[in-house]
């Protein structure tokens, strides 16, 4: 390497080792890059500087005879030292993190490289002083200031999102030989234009329901370009069709202000196709990303086309024009520390979001959720909106946590909605024994029937006449409850016997209509889901269609949710109707001050960046780590069917990669330690490198109401 002249200290060879990028090429793409993906909020110069220093310790002949094959050498380190000695220590966390994601910043006193200071410190490092023979620095960067630790970590996330993202697609290039197919979808101006064709229809309504929903989608469309970009509500009961008007907001708003791409949050992926397969017929299949844990999109070795490749490259960074996610993916990236979660970040700038269902914001998590949004809105020129029937009272948070930001409602007068769309008769039961409410439900013809707890689903089903009854729980594989809820709809339309008892996994946005329904005590935005699911379309009489509350005999409310249906009793004792606004904002009003301000952000997230603690500093590593909307420890079973029989024997070959992984995930069934222990006793699974599990003994699996955990008999159900 002795040879080698200072311009031709190289960054990378290409696999072929028939081309190299220098370092000092990598440095100004990278840059150049960053720059660019950080202009939308302002950081275009840190961004820069970020991208000029990440690899400087690549000039190191130690990293120089890495790529002849010698040993691993730190790189990174180089440039968080020369960042932090320019006071620049945002982008110093960013170089620091840039492979191995963002460290906590430690305390003064750290001598350990896990942390920033640690590294600040490390004197271990490969020379690398031949960068200042090229790389020439911007004489002076401003930097960003904050008056708060979680706004500092907030724009330093952001800031390390667009180096990282610039880092991979420098390399990508370089290495791919040319830049990747990226692009070939429409501006916002075209789908706009689309989403306008798909409705003009609509507008010659002829009945009132119809006419009612075309004035909430007009309402839309014109708050859309009337309304500045902040934060919004838009509050439109069951059977309102918001999720089409939310695309018109959405697209009108960014098409008039700017922004460049729609992002919907959904809480669960039991309706994330739903939405997908809606706004895909609408606005084209090439111009929707659907990505979340079971839907990452893959390219096989035998897949080289450029709208395969292009799919993959945006669901690494959400590069297209409308993202639908869940909860978990877009929260958990916005508290993560790796490069892998965080690159896509800086899409998110000068964007709408849509929060679908915001009443499913989880209680844990919630200060750290609003505190984020937050964020998004005040300093990334993003526009949120929070979209629901039951609207959760956030209104206080947003005040506390994002201070000037004003909540503002997209549709006229909703107390007036809520009456035209009162479909329903909510009636309270009180105390049914399990074989009570088994017989009312037996009479009914159709009828809907949601419970607590699995088991209970389980019991239920099996004291039902035979003929169209039906199970839904996570005990089912995601297969076999498509399947279940294809049948349902079919029955309910054809008017034939369709009785179904369900977990709450039914209860948010999942479209079904049942003329009667009955609903286990709970919080009252679960009630109002389940009425939700009754008179959907409002073909029945009001007095007709109830929906019943009850408390099961010898069964307490699961202690989870027992303060939500605590605050549902106490609304229901002063309300006499608690589906209206007023009944459901005093309903989360109280609920929030139950829970108390620490069991809204129990894991102390924003605590922890906020309050130096001992001295240290911005923790994003320890926040990443504890900031996990899914509390579990389960592991998922995959179950044995005709249709995946070549799935799992390229699982036991280890055949197949993230692609394998996202097709198996149909047919897994989510089980908690205790339960796969008493399954692995009794020989019922296999296990796989002791990562991967799959059922053996397929008896204890039945297609219409799930896995069976009491490996002797079949008969016990998992709660």
């Amino acid at each position: 390497m002795n040879s080698m002249a200072e311009s031709h200290r190289l960054a990378h060879v290409s696999e072929d080792g028939l081309r190299q990028q220098t370092v000092l090429e990598h440095l100004n793409g990278t840059a150049n890059l960053a720059s660019g993906f950080a202009e939308p909020f302002g950081a275009a110069a840190q961004a820069y500087l970020a991208g000029m220093l990440h690899d400087i310790g690549k000039y190191s002949d130690a990293f120089q005879k890495r790529l002849a094959g010698g040993e691993k050498t730190d790189h990174s380190t180089a440039g968080a030292q020369e960042a932090f000695s320019m006071r620049q220590l945002e982008v110093a966390f960013a170089v620091a993190g840039h492979h191995g994601g963002l460290p906590d910043g430690g305390a003064k006193s750290d001598t350990e490289s896990s942390t920033l200071f640690g590294r600040i410190k490390k004197t271990a490092i490969p020379d690398y002083s031949e960068w200042k023979k090229e790389v020439k620095l911007p004489d002076e960067t401003e930097r960003k200031h904050f008056t708060d630790g979680f706004s500092t970590a907030f724009y330093t996330r952001m800031l390390y999102s667009c180096l990282v993202d610039a880092d991979y697609l420098d390399t990508e290039t370089f290495m791919n030989g040319g830049p990747a197919p990226r692009g070939g979808t429409q501006p916002p101006e075209q789908l706009l234009d689309r989403l306008q064709e798909y409705v003009a229809p609509w507008w010659d309504a002829k009945n009132e329901l119809n006419k009612k929903r075309c004035e909430i989608l007009r309402a839309c469309f014109e708050k859309g370009v009337t309304e500045q970009p902040g934060l919004f509500t838009l509050t439109v009961p069951t059977g309102g069709g918001k999720t089409v008007s939310s695309l018109a907001f959405s697209l009108s708003h960014a098409v008039a202000h700017g922004k460049r791409r729609i992002v919907y949050v959904i809480p669960y992926t039991s309706i994330i196709d739903q939405t997908a397969e809606v706004f895909t017929n609408i606005l084209g299949e090439e111009n929707v990303l659907e990505h979340h844990s079971g839907s990452d999109a893959v390219m096989e070795e035998s897949q080289s086309d450029p709208d395969t490749y292009r799919k993959v490259l945006a669901t690494e960074n959400w590069d297209a024009p409308v993202i639908v996610t869940t909860a978990v993916q877009f929260f958990e990236s916005l508290f993560a520390n790796r490069s892998s979660r965080c690159r896509k970040l800086h899409n998110l700038a000068d964007s709408v979001i849509v929060f679908d269902e915001a009443q499913t914001l989880p209680l844990a998590y919630l200060r750290p959720c609003v505190a984020a949004i937050g964020q998004l809105v005040r300093y990334y020129g993003a526009s949120a909106v929070l979209c629901t029937a039951t609207q959760p009272a956030l209104e206080p948070l947003f005040r506390e946590l994002a201070s000037g930001l004003i909540l503002r409602e997209i549709c006229n007068d909703t107390a007036d909605l809520y009456h035209f769309f009162h479909r329903t008769n909510l009636h309270n039961e009180g105390e049914l024994t399990e074989d009570q409410l088994a017989e009312k439900l037996g009479q009914a013809q159709q009828g809907l029937c949601v419970v607590n707890r699995r088991a209970t689903a389980q019991r239920l089903y099996s004291s039902l006449p035979a003929d169209g009854s039906y199970c839904l729980t996570t005990l089912l594989c995601a297969a076999d409850r498509k399947r279940l809820l294809r049948e349902i709809r079919t029955r309910l339309q054809k008017g034939l016997p369709c009785r179904v008892v369900s977990t709450s996994l039914i209860e948010a946005g999942v479209d079904v209509d049942f003329p009667v329904a009955w609903r286990e005590e709970a919080g009252l935005d679960s009630v109002l889901q389940t009425a939700g699911r009754c008179n959907r379309e409002g073909k029945h009489p009001v007095a007709d269609s109830v929906v019943t509350v009850f408390r099961l005999s010898g069964q307490p409310v699961p202690q989870i949710i027992r303060q939500n249906a605590d605050a549902a009793r106490s609304v229901w004792r002063n309300f006499e109707d608690i589906s209206q606004p007023q009944a459901i904002e005093a309903y989360f009003s109280l609920l929030y001050a139950v829970k108390g301000e620490d069991a809204l952000d129990q894991k102390q997230i924003l605590k922890g960046f906020n309050e130096t603690m001992e001295g240290r500093m911005l923790p994003f590593a320890t926040a990443a780590e504890r900031f996990h909307l899914i509390e579990s420890c389960a592991v998922t079973v995959y179950i044995p069917t005709e249709e995946n029989r070549e799935l799992l024997a390229a699982l036991r070959q280890r055949s197949g990669g993230r692609s394998l992984y996202r097709k198996l995930g149909q047919y897994g069934v989510t089980v908690y330690p205790e339960h796969l222990a008493a399954l692995h006793a009794a020989g019922a699974v296999e296990a796989l490198d002791g990562e991967d599990w799959v059922l053996t003994d397929t008896t204890l699996y039945n297609r219409e109401t799930g896995l069976a955990l009491d490996v002797e008999t079949g008969k016990a159900w998992m709660i």
